[in-house]
């Protein structure tokens, strides 16, 4: 279970630490993933497996479908963290997500996103300023 949020920096390279709390979770590799919020998901190899056959098994008949399948498959990759529990994030995701220096990662349960930090800033005090907006249209 991923949870809390921690501010971190990108190395010159490009990398960004895992927190420690989570590096067991990735030491068999994980895949990194564009979000739907201009944002970085982190999933396990086990998550990633689940989420995908999840998305598969849509019918490929239907444009939507296949549209939300070549954004998730493009832009994912798999990666291993170094020893330091880094991982480099590739030039294309960053642009995606306008990652720069500084990024919020953040739980979110099954798998953690990365953020911009001044677009995390902006979600973060939109969803406290809507909360209750927002719970009320969740259907469940």
């Amino acid at each position: 279970m991923f949870l809390g949020e921690y501010e971190l920096r990108i190395d010159h390279k490009g990398r960004v630490a895992i927190p420690a709390k989570f590096r067991d979770a990735f030491r068999a590799g994980l895949v990194l993933s564009r979000g739907f919020d201009k944002c970085l998901n982190v999933y396990t190899v086990g998550e990633w497996e689940r989420a995908a056959e999840e998305l598969v098994s849509l019918p490929t008949t239907q444009l939507n479908p296949r549209r939300l399948a070549r954004f998730t498959f493009s832009g994912a990759f798999d990666l291993e963290p170094d020893r330091q529990g880094r991982i480099i994030l590739p030039p294309a995701l960053r642009q995606y997500a306008s990652i720069n220096d500084e990024v919020v990662m953040i739980g979110s349960y099954t798998h953690l996103q990365i953020w911009a930090k001044d677009l995390w800033a902006a979600e973060k005090q939109f969803v406290a300023e809507h909360a209750a907006e927002i719970a009320e249209a969740v259907e469940i």
